[in-house]
Protein backbone atom coordinates (compact mmCIF):
# COMPACT_ATOMS: atom_id res chain seq x y z
CA UNK A 1 0.00 0.00 0.00
CA UNK A 2 1.69 3.37 -1.35
CA UNK A 3 1.66 6.17 0.78
CA UNK A 4 2.67 10.11 -0.02
CA UNK A 5 4.13 11.28 3.49
CA UNK A 6 1.85 13.51 5.41
CA UNK A 7 2.53 16.34 7.07
CA UNK A 8 2.83 16.91 11.17
CA UNK A 9 -1.02 18.53 10.79
CA UNK A 10 -2.34 15.48 9.21
CA UNK A 11 -1.13 13.33 11.63
CA UNK A 12 -2.44 15.24 14.16
CA UNK A 13 -5.93 15.46 12.32
CA UNK A 14 -6.01 11.29 12.41
CA UNK A 15 -5.15 11.26 15.86
CA UNK A 16 -7.95 14.01 16.93
CA UNK A 17 -10.11 11.96 14.89
CA UNK A 18 -8.88 8.65 16.80
CA UNK A 19 -9.45 10.05 20.40
CA UNK A 20 -12.75 11.66 19.67
CA UNK A 21 -15.11 8.31 20.23
CA UNK A 22 -18.44 6.99 21.92
CA UNK A 23 -16.31 4.05 22.87
CA UNK A 24 -14.50 6.21 24.95
CA UNK A 25 -17.03 8.44 26.40
CA UNK A 26 -18.55 5.09 27.28
CA UNK A 27 -15.43 4.46 29.29
CA UNK A 28 -15.48 7.55 31.19
CA UNK A 29 -18.46 6.78 32.40
CA UNK A 30 -17.38 3.65 34.42
CA UNK A 31 -14.88 6.35 36.49
CA UNK A 32 -18.07 7.88 38.58
CA UNK A 33 -17.79 5.98 41.26
CA UNK A 34 -14.46 8.02 42.03
CA UNK A 35 -15.89 11.69 42.13
CA UNK A 36 -14.97 13.88 39.84
CA UNK A 37 -11.65 14.90 41.29
CA UNK A 38 -9.82 11.31 41.88
CA UNK A 39 -11.69 10.57 38.92
CA UNK A 40 -9.78 13.23 36.84
CA UNK A 41 -6.41 12.52 38.53
CA UNK A 42 -6.77 8.80 37.50
CA UNK A 43 -7.64 9.66 33.93
CA UNK A 44 -4.76 11.87 33.64
CA UNK A 45 -2.03 9.77 35.22
CA UNK A 46 -3.53 6.53 33.22
CA UNK A 47 -2.92 8.64 29.66
CA UNK A 48 0.76 9.87 30.94
CA UNK A 49 1.30 6.63 30.97
CA UNK A 50 -0.27 5.03 27.96
CA UNK A 51 0.78 7.66 25.99
CA UNK A 52 4.72 8.14 26.86
CA UNK A 53 4.24 4.01 25.62
CA UNK A 54 2.16 5.32 22.13
CA UNK A 55 5.04 7.83 21.78
CA UNK A 56 8.25 5.75 21.81
CA UNK A 57 5.81 2.90 19.71
CA UNK A 58 5.23 5.37 17.39
CA UNK A 59 8.37 7.16 17.06
CA UNK A 60 10.21 3.36 16.52
CA UNK A 61 8.01 3.27 13.31
CA UNK A 62 9.10 6.50 12.51
CA UNK A 63 12.64 6.10 12.83
CA UNK A 64 12.74 2.78 10.97
CA UNK A 65 10.32 3.49 8.28
CA UNK A 66 8.44 0.33 9.03
CA UNK A 67 4.56 -0.29 9.61
CA UNK A 68 3.66 -1.05 13.18
CA UNK A 69 3.58 -5.34 12.49
CA UNK A 70 6.93 -4.75 10.10
CA UNK A 71 8.67 -3.10 13.67
CA UNK A 72 7.57 -5.95 15.46
CA UNK A 73 9.74 -8.28 13.42
CA UNK A 74 12.29 -6.59 14.40
CA UNK A 75 12.43 -8.27 17.95
CA UNK A 76 10.77 -11.41 17.16
CA UNK A 77 12.50 -12.08 13.88
CA UNK A 78 10.40 -12.05 10.21
CA UNK A 79 8.47 -15.71 11.62
CA UNK A 80 8.06 -14.93 15.18
CA UNK A 81 6.10 -11.23 14.08
CA UNK A 82 3.34 -13.35 12.33
CA UNK A 83 2.10 -14.27 15.89
CA UNK A 84 1.53 -10.60 16.55
CA UNK A 85 0.22 -9.82 13.17
CA UNK A 86 -2.11 -12.31 13.23
CA UNK A 87 -3.18 -11.41 16.68
CA UNK A 88 -3.47 -7.35 15.72
CA UNK A 89 -5.58 -8.32 13.14
CA UNK A 90 -7.98 -10.24 15.01
CA UNK A 91 -8.19 -7.20 17.69
CA UNK A 92 -8.46 -4.79 14.88
CA UNK A 93 -11.75 -6.69 13.96
CA UNK A 94 -12.88 -6.69 16.97
CA UNK A 95 -12.60 -3.14 17.82
CA UNK A 96 -13.69 -2.35 14.48
CA UNK A 97 -17.10 -4.59 15.68
CA UNK A 98 -17.12 -2.83 18.68
CA UNK A 99 -16.90 0.71 17.51
CA UNK A 100 -19.47 -0.06 14.96
CA UNK A 101 -21.60 -1.65 17.76
CA UNK A 102 -21.55 1.43 20.24
CA UNK A 103 -22.01 3.89 17.34
CA UNK A 104 -24.96 1.92 15.90
CA UNK A 105 -26.21 2.02 19.89
CA UNK A 106 -25.90 5.54 20.03
CA UNK A 107 -26.98 6.50 17.16
CA UNK A 108 -30.44 4.71 17.45
CA UNK A 109 -30.89 6.69 20.62
CA UNK A 110 -31.52 9.75 18.85
CA UNK A 111 -33.12 8.71 15.93
CA UNK A 112 -34.59 4.76 16.28
CA UNK A 113 -34.20 3.41 12.48
CA UNK A 114 -33.23 0.27 13.86
CA UNK A 115 -29.69 -0.66 14.96
CA UNK A 116 -29.06 -2.90 11.54
CA UNK A 117 -29.78 0.22 9.75
CA UNK A 118 -27.24 2.26 12.04
CA UNK A 119 -24.44 -0.39 11.54
CA UNK A 120 -24.67 0.01 7.66
CA UNK A 121 -24.43 2.95 7.54
CA UNK A 122 -21.99 3.53 9.88
CA UNK A 123 -20.31 1.04 8.24
CA UNK A 124 -21.02 2.00 4.66
CA UNK A 125 -18.76 5.77 5.46
CA UNK A 126 -16.30 3.80 6.85
CA UNK A 127 -15.88 2.04 3.72
CA UNK A 128 -16.14 5.47 1.85
CA UNK A 129 -12.86 6.54 4.03
CA UNK A 130 -11.28 3.22 3.43
CA UNK A 131 -11.45 3.70 -0.13
CA UNK A 132 -10.36 7.48 -0.71
CA UNK A 133 -7.47 6.92 1.25
CA UNK A 134 -5.75 8.13 4.30
CA UNK A 135 -3.64 11.04 2.50
CA UNK A 136 -6.69 11.67 0.20
CA UNK A 137 -8.67 13.07 2.89
CA UNK A 138 -7.39 16.17 3.12
CA UNK A 139 -10.22 18.81 3.33
CA UNK A 140 -12.98 16.31 3.94
CA UNK A 141 -10.48 15.08 7.44
CA UNK A 142 -10.49 19.01 8.13
CA UNK A 143 -13.91 19.73 8.26
CA UNK A 144 -14.73 16.96 10.05
CA UNK A 145 -12.69 17.52 12.52
CA UNK A 146 -13.63 20.89 13.23
CA UNK A 147 -17.18 20.05 13.28
CA UNK A 148 -16.31 17.26 15.57
CA UNK A 149 -14.01 19.74 18.03
CA UNK A 150 -17.43 22.68 17.89
CA UNK A 151 -20.04 19.87 18.69
CA UNK A 152 -18.07 18.34 20.97
CA UNK A 153 -17.58 21.20 23.14
CA UNK A 154 -21.10 22.09 22.65
CA UNK A 155 -21.79 18.50 24.41
CA UNK A 156 -19.50 19.43 27.10
CA UNK A 157 -21.39 22.56 28.34
CA UNK A 158 -24.50 20.54 28.09
CA UNK A 159 -23.07 18.16 30.64
CA UNK A 160 -20.97 20.88 32.98
CA UNK A 161 -23.98 22.49 33.48
CA UNK A 162 -26.22 19.90 34.49
CA UNK A 163 -27.87 19.07 38.22
CA UNK A 164 -25.93 18.25 41.39
CA UNK A 165 -23.16 15.74 41.58
CA UNK A 166 -23.49 12.54 42.35
CA UNK A 167 -21.51 10.92 45.55
CA UNK A 168 -18.67 8.86 45.26
CA UNK A 169 -18.49 5.02 46.17
CA UNK A 170 -16.21 2.07 46.39
CA UNK A 171 -17.61 -0.26 43.63
CA UNK A 172 -13.67 1.10 41.51
CA UNK A 173 -10.47 1.72 43.17
CA UNK A 174 -7.96 4.26 41.86
CA UNK A 175 -5.79 1.35 40.72
CA UNK A 176 -8.33 -0.04 38.32
CA UNK A 177 -9.26 3.01 37.11
CA UNK A 178 -5.75 4.10 35.91
CA UNK A 179 -5.48 0.90 34.32
CA UNK A 180 -8.69 1.77 32.57
CA UNK A 181 -7.27 5.06 31.65
CA UNK A 182 -3.56 2.93 30.53
CA UNK A 183 -5.83 0.67 28.47
CA UNK A 184 -7.57 2.61 25.43
CA UNK A 185 -4.23 4.58 24.28
CA UNK A 186 -2.67 1.19 24.86
CA UNK A 187 -4.67 -0.13 22.49
CA UNK A 188 -3.01 1.87 19.63
CA UNK A 189 0.22 0.92 20.32
CA UNK A 190 0.16 -1.78 17.32
CA UNK A 191 -1.44 1.02 15.28
CA UNK A 192 0.69 4.16 15.28
CA UNK A 193 3.61 3.33 13.35
CA UNK A 194 1.61 2.39 10.47
CA UNK A 195 0.74 6.15 10.46
CA UNK A 196 4.23 7.93 11.65
CA UNK A 197 5.99 5.84 8.97
CA UNK A 198 5.10 7.58 6.31
CA UNK A 199 5.24 11.03 8.33
CA UNK A 200 7.51 13.93 6.68
CA UNK A 201 9.24 14.46 10.45
CA UNK A 202 9.04 11.28 12.03
CA UNK A 203 9.78 12.57 15.42
CA UNK A 204 7.37 15.74 15.61
CA UNK A 205 4.82 14.00 13.87
CA UNK A 206 4.84 10.83 16.60
CA UNK A 207 5.07 13.52 19.17
CA UNK A 208 2.57 15.63 18.22
CA UNK A 209 0.18 12.56 17.46
CA UNK A 210 0.46 10.92 21.09
CA UNK A 211 0.08 14.66 22.58
CA UNK A 212 -3.26 15.30 20.60
CA UNK A 213 -4.74 12.08 21.52
CA UNK A 214 -3.62 11.95 24.72
CA UNK A 215 -5.96 15.69 25.10
CA UNK A 216 -8.96 14.45 23.22
CA UNK A 217 -9.17 11.28 24.76
CA UNK A 218 -8.97 12.35 27.82
CA UNK A 219 -11.82 14.87 27.35
CA UNK A 220 -13.40 12.16 26.03
CA UNK A 221 -13.58 10.43 29.39
CA UNK A 222 -13.97 13.20 31.56
CA UNK A 223 -17.41 14.32 28.67
CA UNK A 224 -18.63 10.36 30.52
CA UNK A 225 -17.78 10.66 33.72
CA UNK A 226 -19.19 14.06 33.57
CA UNK A 227 -22.03 12.76 32.22
CA UNK A 228 -22.56 9.66 34.63
CA UNK A 229 -21.40 11.83 37.54
CA UNK A 230 -24.00 15.53 37.02
CA UNK A 231 -26.50 14.05 35.04
CA UNK A 232 -27.19 10.60 36.63
CA UNK A 233 -27.45 9.14 32.89
CA UNK A 234 -24.52 7.09 31.46
CA UNK A 235 -26.36 6.99 28.20
CA UNK A 236 -25.07 9.64 25.73
CA UNK A 237 -27.61 9.39 23.57
CA UNK A 238 -30.04 10.32 25.86
CA UNK A 239 -28.10 13.63 26.87
CA UNK A 240 -27.95 14.60 23.41
CA UNK A 241 -31.85 14.07 23.48
CA UNK A 242 -32.86 16.10 26.53
CA UNK A 243 -30.09 18.78 25.59
CA UNK A 244 -32.04 18.80 22.44
CA UNK A 245 -29.04 18.25 20.09
CA UNK A 246 -30.51 16.25 17.98
CA UNK A 247 -28.96 16.49 14.44
CA UNK A 248 -25.74 17.48 15.98
CA UNK A 249 -25.72 14.94 18.29
CA UNK A 250 -26.18 12.32 15.50
CA UNK A 251 -23.57 13.94 13.43
CA UNK A 252 -21.08 13.93 16.52
CA UNK A 253 -21.62 10.12 17.16
CA UNK A 254 -21.69 8.75 13.62
CA UNK A 255 -19.12 10.66 12.09
CA UNK A 256 -16.67 10.21 15.45
CA UNK A 257 -17.55 6.54 15.11
CA UNK A 258 -16.31 6.63 11.31
CA UNK A 259 -12.98 8.52 12.21
CA UNK A 260 -12.14 6.42 14.78
CA UNK A 261 -12.83 3.32 13.19
CA UNK A 262 -11.72 3.48 9.59
CA UNK A 263 -7.97 3.68 11.94
CA UNK A 264 -8.59 0.40 12.67
CA UNK A 265 -9.86 -1.30 9.26
CA UNK A 266 -6.64 0.67 7.87
CA UNK A 267 -4.00 -0.98 10.10
CA UNK A 268 -6.08 -4.33 9.50
CA UNK A 269 -5.43 -3.93 6.01
CA UNK A 270 -1.12 -2.67 6.78
CA UNK A 271 -1.01 -5.85 9.25
CA UNK A 272 -2.32 -8.08 6.49
CA UNK A 273 0.18 -7.02 3.90
CA UNK A 274 2.93 -8.07 6.79
CA UNK A 275 1.39 -11.97 6.86
CA UNK A 276 0.21 -12.11 3.11
CA UNK A 277 3.04 -9.70 1.23
CA UNK A 278 0.56 -10.27 -1.83
CA UNK A 279 -2.51 -9.00 -0.43
CA UNK A 280 -3.71 -5.31 -1.03
CA UNK A 281 -4.41 -3.68 2.24
CA UNK A 282 -6.88 -1.40 1.01
CA UNK A 283 -9.11 -4.03 0.31
CA UNK A 284 -8.17 -6.16 2.98
CA UNK A 285 -9.47 -2.93 5.33
CA UNK A 286 -12.57 -2.94 2.78
CA UNK A 287 -13.58 -6.57 4.35
CA UNK A 288 -12.58 -5.99 7.63
CA UNK A 289 -15.14 -3.17 7.93
CA UNK A 290 -17.74 -5.76 6.10
CA UNK A 291 -16.89 -8.17 8.69
CA UNK A 292 -17.37 -5.38 11.81
CA UNK A 293 -20.29 -4.68 10.71
CA UNK A 294 -21.64 -8.13 10.13
CA UNK A 295 -20.13 -8.99 13.65
CA UNK A 296 -21.83 -5.56 15.31
CA UNK A 297 -25.25 -6.52 13.80
CA UNK A 298 -25.30 -9.88 14.50
CA UNK A 299 -23.46 -9.72 18.08
CA UNK A 300 -24.18 -7.86 21.75
CA UNK A 301 -20.57 -5.78 22.38
CA UNK A 302 -22.09 -3.82 25.32
CA UNK A 303 -19.03 -4.18 28.18
CA UNK A 304 -15.39 -3.71 26.36
CA UNK A 305 -13.69 -3.76 29.94
CA UNK A 306 -12.26 -7.29 29.68
CA UNK A 307 -11.68 -6.78 26.14
CA UNK A 308 -9.08 -4.16 26.48
CA UNK A 309 -7.00 -6.01 29.74
CA UNK A 310 -6.66 -8.81 26.67
CA UNK A 311 -4.99 -6.04 24.42
CA UNK A 312 -3.06 -5.03 27.22
CA UNK A 313 -1.92 -8.14 28.19
CA UNK A 314 -0.58 -9.41 24.97
CA UNK A 315 0.46 -5.47 23.15
CA UNK A 316 2.38 -4.14 26.81
CA UNK A 317 4.39 -7.03 27.03
CA UNK A 318 5.15 -6.69 22.96
CA UNK A 319 6.19 -3.16 22.70
CA UNK A 320 8.16 -3.39 26.30
CA UNK A 321 10.37 -5.94 24.62
CA UNK A 322 10.52 -3.79 21.31
CA UNK A 323 11.71 -0.49 23.37
CA UNK A 324 14.51 -2.14 25.13
CA UNK A 325 15.77 -4.03 21.77
CA UNK A 326 15.68 -0.50 19.56
CA UNK A 327 16.61 2.18 22.29
CA UNK A 328 18.61 0.26 24.50
CA UNK A 329 20.24 -2.93 22.98
CA UNK A 330 20.16 -1.23 19.43
CA UNK A 331 19.27 -4.71 17.84
CA UNK A 332 17.62 -5.65 14.64
CA UNK A 333 16.39 -9.34 14.49
CA UNK A 334 13.95 -8.86 11.26
CA UNK A 335 16.68 -11.22 9.39
CA UNK A 336 15.84 -14.27 11.79
CA UNK A 337 12.96 -16.61 11.10
CA UNK A 338 12.31 -15.85 15.13
CA UNK A 339 14.07 -15.09 18.20
CA UNK A 340 13.04 -17.81 20.79
CA UNK A 341 14.69 -15.58 23.73
CA UNK A 342 12.24 -12.65 23.45
CA UNK A 343 9.11 -14.76 22.71
CA UNK A 344 9.80 -16.55 26.19
CA UNK A 345 10.40 -12.92 27.35
CA UNK A 346 7.26 -12.33 26.31
CA UNK A 347 5.28 -14.80 27.21
CA UNK A 348 6.49 -13.90 31.28
CA UNK A 349 5.39 -10.39 30.25
CA UNK A 350 2.04 -11.99 29.40
CA UNK A 351 1.59 -14.49 32.46
CA UNK A 352 2.81 -11.36 34.56
CA UNK A 353 0.00 -8.83 33.41
CA UNK A 354 -2.34 -11.73 33.84
CA UNK A 355 -1.19 -11.46 37.75
CA UNK A 356 -0.93 -8.38 37.99
CA UNK A 357 -4.14 -8.11 37.01
CA UNK A 358 -5.22 -9.03 40.77
CA UNK A 359 -3.30 -6.58 42.48
CA UNK A 360 -4.45 -3.35 43.34
CA UNK A 361 -1.33 -1.69 42.46
CA UNK A 362 -1.91 2.33 42.28
CA UNK A 363 -0.07 3.32 39.16
CA UNK A 364 -2.30 0.10 37.54
CA UNK A 365 -0.30 -2.79 35.91
CA UNK A 366 0.89 -1.68 33.06
CA UNK A 367 3.76 -0.04 33.91
CA UNK A 368 4.56 -2.40 36.31
CA UNK A 369 4.85 -5.26 33.77
CA UNK A 370 6.55 -3.27 30.78
CA UNK A 371 9.40 -1.76 33.37
CA UNK A 372 9.98 -5.49 34.17
CA UNK A 373 9.75 -6.70 31.05
CA UNK A 374 12.01 -4.09 29.71
CA UNK A 375 15.08 -4.71 32.65
CA UNK A 376 14.44 -8.43 32.15
CA UNK A 377 15.13 -8.04 28.58
CA UNK A 378 18.57 -6.16 29.39
CA UNK A 379 19.52 -8.27 32.11
CA UNK A 380 18.67 -12.02 29.85
CA UNK A 381 21.00 -9.87 26.77
CA UNK A 382 23.91 -9.21 29.79
CA UNK A 383 23.69 -12.60 30.94
CA UNK A 384 23.98 -14.24 27.85
CA UNK A 385 27.21 -11.91 26.27
CA UNK A 386 28.28 -12.43 29.73
CA UNK A 387 28.20 -16.32 30.09
CA UNK A 388 28.13 -17.25 26.43
CA UNK A 389 31.16 -19.69 25.62
CA UNK A 390 32.54 -17.24 22.95
CA UNK A 391 31.67 -13.55 24.70
CA UNK A 392 34.77 -11.26 25.08
CA UNK A 393 34.96 -10.97 29.04
CA UNK A 394 35.71 -7.30 30.48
Amino acid sequence: MEMKRTSVFENGLIWFGAGVSIAEILTGTYFAPLGFSKGLLAILVGHVIGCGMLFLAGLIGGRARKSAMETVKMSFGHKGGLLFALLNILQLVGWTAIMIYDGALAAGGVWDAGRWVWCLVIGGLIVVWILVGITNLGKVNTVAMAALFILTLVLSGVIFTGGGALAPDDSMTFGAAVELSVAMPLSWLPLIADYTREAKEPGKATAVSALVYGVVSCWMYVIGMGAAIFTGESDIAQIMVKAGLGIAGLLIIVFSTVTTTFLDAWSAGISSESVFARLNGKWAAVVTAVIGTAGAILFPMDDITDFLYLIGSVFAPMIAIQIADFFFLKRDLSGRAADVRNLVIWVVGFALYRYLMTVDIVVGNTLPDMAVTVALCLAVDWAAKRFAPNAKRA
